[in-house]
């Protein structure tokens, strides 16, 4: 099975960031049992950090990071997600990008390595999120 990987762990490391070792860190450690993957979103948001594709591609190979398209079907689900969350008063400063990314690691991964704000654990229930361990 297939780890998501987020925009948010992948730009701790290419900035770097102060936490991105531990970023880095992580992913190596699940690269090591695990497929890692970045569907179409991350690829989207990561790409302001390059000159070009290939450049792109390189560095996320690097990191032990394959693309996964979303299927139509995560596409759907997570706008069932993302309705549900506007229904019952979600505010817009989680967009549907945010719920492309949790469905995809949901319907088509085994979690995701991602910085959660609160709303990966309360509207994508049963997804394993991965983070850090605190220092």
């Amino acid at each position: 099975m297939a780890i998501g990987v987020d925009s948010s762990a992948l730009l701790a490391i290419i900035r770097p960031d102060p936490d991105g070792q531990d970023w880095l860190d992580l992913l190596m450690a699940l690269g090591a049992v695990d497929r890692l993957v970045a569907c179409d979103v991350v690829l989207a948001e990561v790409a302001p950090f390059f000159d070009d594709l290939a450049a792109m591609i390189e560095r996320l190979a690097a990191l032990g990071v394959e693309f996964d398209p979303i299927t139509p079907a995560t596409a759907f689900r997570a706008g069932e997600i993302y309705s549900a969350y506007r229904r019952a008063g979600g505010p817009r400063q989680t967009l549907i990008p945010d719920f492309l990314i949790g469905a995809h690691a949901l319907e088509q991964g085994a979690g995701l390595v991602a910085s959660d704000r609160g709303y990966l654990r309360s509207h994508f229930r049963g997804l394993k999120v991965f983070q850090p361990e605190k220092r």
